[in-house]
């Protein structure tokens, strides 16, 4: 029986099906995602430096930087620097995580690896802050990043983390991402190896994402208390 998502050549070999009307989309640019609980504004090291090393700093043990290539950075003079040096970057593009409430930032994320050719993208770079982590922004800010390359036109949305970090994993399952694998010995960083677990969210998939993303950052889905009524199910 044929794979109903193959199509065969005049050879009689299997081959992925056409894309009639496919073009590459455009790249993300330095623009601001509103949401209802944060917005994401491009990356500028003299408005977000400050507001985001104070809200690090509360990572007393610095677990937030364990798994990624950078940090953590001793002082806010340091911290700075490494945001200039990124700021005007467009791959990868990086973003502050500014929580609506307060106005200020609480975390990083960025696209990178952007592949308009074949419309791959990928998010990272994810450094949460506890003021961050675990919140309806938190949540927003990755509905965001998606909704905004889906709707630039990308095919693939991809997550990628160390295989051994179990909170960037459960992440990823909650957001309803699809695990695809472990690359082994794929990268080394801060002296070490990495072996990286693969995941993503295709366009076909994105349409019921997207209707349970809006249903769990629906005010309603919260009590009082803030509490949520029904878990992110990312499918």
């Amino acid at each position: 029986m044929k794979d109903p998502e193959t199509d065969t050549n005049s050879r009689d070999q299997p081959i992925g099906p056409a894309l009639p009307g496919w073009r590459p989309p455009e790249r993300p640019q330095h623009t601001v995602l509103e949401g209802r609980y944060c917005r994401l504004e491009p990356l500028d090291a003299g408005r977000h430096a400050a507001d985001l090393h104070a809200a690090n700093s509360l990572d007393h043990a610095g677990r937030m930087w364990t798994y990624l290539f950078s940090g953590p950075f001793a002082t806010l003079e340091e911290f700075t620097a490494w945001l200039e040096a990124r700021e005007d970057s467009l791959d990868p593009l990086f973003y502050a995580i500014v929580d609506a409430e307060t106005g200020r930032a609480a975390g990083l994320a960025s696209y990178l690896r952007i592949d308009t050719t074949h419309g791959v993208i990928e998010v990272g770079h994810l450094a949460f802050s506890p003021l961050l982590q675990r919140t309806r922004a938190a949540t927003e800010a990755m509905y965001l990043m998606m909704k905004h390359a889906f709707e630039l036109g990308y095919r693939r949305y991809e997550w990628k983390c160390d295989a051994l970090n179990a909170a960037s994993r459960r992440a990823a399952e909650r957001l309803g991402f699809r695990f695809e694998g472990v690359f082994h010995q794929a990268a080394v960083y801060k002296g070490r190896n990495r072996d990286t677990a693969w995941y993503s969210i295709i366009d076909s998939e994105w349409p019921a994402r997207e209707t349970a993303f809006r249903a769990w950052l629906d005010p309603a889905n919260f009590d009082d208390d803030g509490r949520q009524r029904r878990a992110l199910r990312g499918e």
